[in-house]
């Protein structure tokens, strides 16, 4: 049976899809949310040992004062450093728990890491630092190179305490500074502090029966363990030769890590509940006579390019033309011709589309009106994301011999819901001899044992386990930064977010003065996560400055400013509970339990409606902030 309307037809019942997507949903609703993950703690606090630094460095405690104090060295921390240097504010210091600069890319070094975003998109600066990519997408070895090479650039070396983790961040009213411990013993008295500790960071476990129990080798794969498996993160895994290995979870990481873990393993077992969806990557060398011939801001115009088309806004041209933008221009493309200005897409991790009034409150009849418009529009995104599925699926179909196993590697859901993979050798591990799927049916293992795992009654006995089961989302900040945060009168971070997020521009928080937060929570949500945190290292440099030109010495969110901000959030919000609670679990949405507070949204306007939004601000007058000399 087909499903027609006005103008497409597709050779799918789009009923029987809708069924079959929720069935797959259902097998993965856990009444237990996040708390099917155990913390990395205590006797599992080795999973987060760095194992890329030599053991036993020590350094003598630190003592002082300055004016920056930026925690983290990922690309966030650099990009406000590197901003801020930029403005003459140089008494800076930089404070990482890993051996150096990189956050995901220094930790996640697993065979065949690499970028999903093409490469002139995601490395920031470019035009900065000269630097030309090898590839459209680049690995994780360049993109690490990377960061020394923006390191050396701004001589960031010089400001960092590497090996060094916060242990808690107070606020001193009398001194209107941050008083900041680490595990170092180090006592910094810090003018501003800006915490930039990203979103996926701290490491997580399946809270699994007997996963203490197993007396094989085990690590996470953000963590990866040479000296155990040999080669590097191109390969090469020659130590596995004559070993059993079980890998958990089938998401982007272990999408990338299972085709080298397939060639060099005795025999691989690979554990999965939800597939992912496998898209074409067609990687490319970079040309350098075309970089050559970019003009001045090429690379703004390209990240601005590719986010808009993420957001469904239109453009003249497609700069990037990649898999992220033909399956935005598959989906939109037709509702854009016919309705330009009434197409308002929401983040590219809705999959919806949506009048930018359609659920801000207004007269009864507006809605009326409207209601018909919306329900036909959503209609043919859906029926358009469906068909981008059947391509997916049939892909599994060319690509794997087994059909019984190329079934398991579909995904049934909205493309959306979870994060797209682009992958060329993925589908085809499943080839092997060697390799072989163990297909959960949404439920994962039942548990682990001394010598393996038991999934259906059949125990797998295994050599090492690696753990491909992703970071913690939506715990509790302080929780996943790793320290605490004491305000105003000991106010904490998490007892002003006890009830939902509550920021200006996402970035300050009544009663945490002096206090910067980056990340995509109440501000603009990038699939280019590089761009929103050059853009807050932008927007945090300009209000350092003319903090400095006034000779401030306190900067705090009015709570009005605050509460208008949360009401805009409220007022933006696209509403996607309706859409996510279709979705099979995950850290998208939750692990199934949606969060329906409309608060805790980004902003909905997209990133470059926040961006544009960001910048009108950025007129030195400092609206929404309480300025003290």
């Amino acid at each position: 049976m087909s499903v027609t309307d006005t103008h497409n037809a597709y050779d799918f019942d789009a009923d029987v899809l809708r069924d079959k997507y929720r069935a797959e949903r259902d097998k993965r609703v856990r009444d237990d949310g996040n708390d099917q993950y155990l913390e990395v703690k205590g006797d599992f606090s080795h999973y987060v040992d760095d194992p890329y630094v030599e053991k036993g460095f020590d350094r003598d405690a630190l003592t002082e004062e300055l004016e920056v104090l930026v925690i983290g060295g990922g690309f966030g921390g650099m990009l406000a450093a590197a901003r801020l240097i930029e403005q003459g504010i140089t008494d800076i210091k930089i404070i990482e728990k890993g051996g150096g600069f990189g956050g995901t890319w220094y930790w996640n070094r697993y065979p065949g890491a690499s970028c999903d975003i093409e490469s002139y998109v995601y490395l920031p600066m470019l035009e900065e630092t000269g630097f030309v990519p090898r590839q459209k997408y680049t690995d994780a070895p360049e993109t690490l190179a990377y960061c020394q090479v923006l390191a050396e650039k701004f001589g960031l070396n010089d400001l960092a305490l590497m090996q060094t983790e916060v242990v808690s961040t107070e606020w001193d009213e009398a001194t209107c500074r941050w008083t900041v411990t680490t595990n170092r013993q180090d006592n910094l008295k810090a003018r501003y502090v800006v915490h930039s500790n990203g979103p996926l960071n701290r490491p997580k476990l399946p809270a699994i029966k007997g996963i203490g129990d197993y007396k094989g080798h085990t690590f996470h794969t953000s963590r990866w363990d040479y000296d155990y498996t040999g080669g590097n993160s191109h390969g090469g895994l020659d130590k596995l030769a004559d070993k059993r290995v079980a890998i958990i979870g089938t998401g982007a990481t272990a999408v990338q890590c299972v085709p080298h873990l397939g060639a060099g393993a005795k025999e691989l077992f690979v554990f999965q509940r939800t597939p992912s969806s496998i898209s074409v990557r067609n990687n490319q060398p970079t040309d350098p006579d075309w970089l050559g011939t970019q003009k001045s801001g090429w690379q703004n115009e390209r990240r601005t390019n590719f986010e808009s088309l993420m957001t469904g806004a239109p453009v003249k041209e497609d700069l990037v033309s990649d898999g992220w933008t033909e399956a935005f221009r598959r989906l939109f493309g037709q509702l854009r011709d016919e309705a330009p200005s009434k197409l308002k897409i929401a983040g590219w991790a809705l999959g919806g589309a949506f009048d930018k009034n359609m659920y801000q409150l207004g007269p009864k009849q507006y809605l009326m009106n409207k209601a018909m418009k919306h329900m036909d529009i959503e209609r043919k995104i859906e029926l358009a994301d469906m068909a981008n599925m059947e391509r997916v699926r049939a892909r599994a179909d060319e690509m794997v011999q087994d059909k019984a196993t190329a079934e398991s590697l579909k995904p049934y859901y909205r493309q959306f819901c979870k994060r797209p993979c682009f992958h060329d050798e993925y589908l085809k591990a499943y080839n092997l001899p060697n390799v072989h799927l163990v297909d959960t049916d949404g439920q994962g293992i039942d548990e682990f044992t001394e010598n393996g795992v038991v999934f259906g009654g059949k125990e797998y006995e295994v050599d090492c386990i690696i753990f491909a089961t992703g970071f913690e989302v939506g715990t509790d900040y302080s929780r996943r930064a790793g320290y605490g945060i004491s305000g105003v009168d000991g106010l904490t971070v998490s007892e002003k977010w006890s009830n939902g997020l509550s920021t200006f521009h996402g970035m300050h928080a009544k009663g945490f003065p002096n206090c910067f937060f980056f990340g995509p929570a109440q501000s603009a949500f990038t699939a280019t996560y590089t761009f929103s945190l050059d853009e807050n290292g932008i927007h945090l440099a300009h209000i350092l400055s003319e903090a400095k030109k006034r000779g401030a010495t306190r900067i705090e969110a009015s709570a009005e400013a605050e509460a208008a901000w949360v009401q805009t959030i409220i007022d933006k919000a696209r509403l996607t509970a309706d859409f996510q609670s279709t979705c099979t679990p995950g850290y998208y949405n939750n692990e199934g339990h949606v969060n329906v507070a409309p608060q805790n949204n980004f902003y909905g306007g997209g990133p470059i409606e926040f961006f544009k939004l960001m910048k009108k601000w950025r007129n030195g007058k400092l609206e929404g902030l309480e300025v003290r000399n």
